[in-house]
């Protein structure tokens, strides 16, 4: 690679000593977040999820779950069968444009309608139906199924619903129609869905963690830790899960030493400005405009591309003037690509410029530029699962992992356990699982461990 490629990509490598200092930072935000001291000064929330009991895999009965966390939504009907196994049937549906900013009452209006239409489909509408909704929003959690909502994130805006009971927005949603016999149980994020999917087919899951359009986990802690948990909910169970909202961390400046230009004008383009910093380093929504920020530059300093002249100008100027030309997905279709052909990256390379067989030193440079910035991802979301499962007791932790970026890139995965190699203390083994649809699975799990707790 040349140098001077590899000086601008300089600043997407973080050195051990970086690692090391992300790390204990991180450590440190974790405990504030866990402290009621100290967690309003704290970016990382750790809100309990008043989920206290992971699945047994003997749950039965049918359930619906209901998962908003982007652009669409799914509607599922879970049929546990107890002996880990489970059917899922599903359906999207759009959130269409609009709606994601407009007033809040029309977003579950749309949703309950969808819903009582899913429903009559499946000739339940008579039947009692306990519903687990999955909202991947931060929200502070006053018990199993009320949770208000904190903020919006990936694009969402609609006014009415930030500090209001999203849980009960969608039931009096589903009220006001009155077709269908659905009751919310549950309310949970996809992280907390994550961790049950896969502890419901391994007993030894303890973290789960999304690692697509946003970026999240959640862990198992001892209630005692957990400050902000009413004394009535440290009786019974020993434990509790946590949703960290590490997307959050860096907003008061722990990351300002790794960040780099790029991911500044990310910030300062995003129409949440300061909020969510670890997240605009790792998750999908972010990612790919990261690579196009640097093509830019890259393209300006003569670094790829050189023998196309005075076209390098034009080049610069679509990736300018398209904010969204690059897609992340583009980040893992390039990394895939089999040397020589390299098709993905000349098909990209000619979507983009028009440029009908790309050499194969340029191709190696974007794939160069690609891999820096997702193996930064890795590194940092790695960093934040060491940390938590360094605060588990339990010696063998497995970590349950859901997300576009991760289920897609071919490499996240190795560069996630080469850096958890280095900071999982020694006398801990731990071993990564794929989630079988967390957010499905997962909510109906909950809904199916709330029903029975009653």
């Amino acid at each position: 690679m040349d140098v001077e490629l590899r000086e601008l990509m300089q600043a997407f490598v973080l050195s051990d000593y970086q690692v090391q200092e992300v790390y204990s930072r991180f450590c440190l935000e974790i405990a504030k977040g866990l402290r009621r001291s100290t967690n309003s000064q704290s970016n990382t929330k750790c809100f309990p999820t008043y989920v206290q009991e992971l699945p047994t895999g003997d749950e039965m009965g049918k359930y619906l779950a209901l998962d908003l966390g982007g652009t669409n939504f799914r509607v599922l009907l879970v049929s546990l069968k107890g002996h880990h196994d489970a059917t899922v049937e599903s359906q999207i549906y759009a959130v269409p444009k609009d709606l994601m900013i407009g007033p809040g009452v029309e977003l579950f209006d749309h949703i309950a309608e969808c819903l009582a239409k899913f429903v009559h489909k499946h000739n339940m509408s008579s039947a009692y139906l306990p519903l687990g909704f999955t909202f991947s929003f931060p929200c502070v959690q006053a018990g199993l199924k009320e949770a208000m909502l904190t903020r919006w994130t990936k694009g969402f805006g609609c006014p009415g619903v930030e500090g209001e009971d999203v849980g009960r927005m969608l039931h009096e949603a589903i009220r006001r129609r009155g077709d269908a016999d659905i009751a919310v149980v549950a309310l949970l994020n996809d992280t907390t869905g994550t961790l049950m999917s896969c502890a419901h087919r391994n007993p030894e899951c303890r973290v789960g963690v999304i690692v697509g359009t946003g970026c999240n986990a959640c862990y198992v802690e001892h209630v005692d830790n957990v400050d902000l948990l009413d004394a009535q909910f440290k009786r019974k169970e020993k434990q509790i899960i946590v949703n960290c909202e590490w997307g959050a961390f860096g907003e008061s400046g722990q990351l300002d030493f790794v960040r780099t230009e790029y991911d500044n004008e990310v910030d300062r383009k995003s129409i949440n400005r300061a909020q969510q910093l670890f997240e605009k380093m790792t998750s999908g929504m972010y990612l790919g405009e990261l690579v196009r920020l640097v093509l830019v530059r890259a393209l300006e300093r003569n670094a790829i591309f050189k023998g196309a002249g005075n076209r390098r100008a034009e080049y610069a100027a679509i990736l300018q003037h398209n904010i969204d030309i690059f897609e992340t997905k583009h980040i893992s279709e390039i990394e895939s690509d089999t040397f020589p052909e390299l098709a993905n990256t000349r098909r990209i390379i000619n979507q983009l410029f028009g440029i009908e067989k790309a050499s194969v030193e340029d191709c190696q440079k974007l794939r160069y530029i690609c891999e820096c910035i997702s193996s930064r991802a890795a590194t940092l979301v790695a960093i934040g699962i060491s940390g938590l499962i360094n605060r588990i007791a339990d010696r063998k932790v497995v970590v349950g992992i859901d997300g576009s970026v991760y289920r897609y890139h071919p490499k996240f995965d190795t560069y996630i356990r080469n850096t958890m190699q280095k900071l999982v203390k020694s006398d801990k083994e731990f071993d990564i699982m794929l989630s079988e649809d967390g957010s499905g699975r997962g909510a109906a799990l909950v809904a199916a461990v709330a029903s029975k707790t009653k």
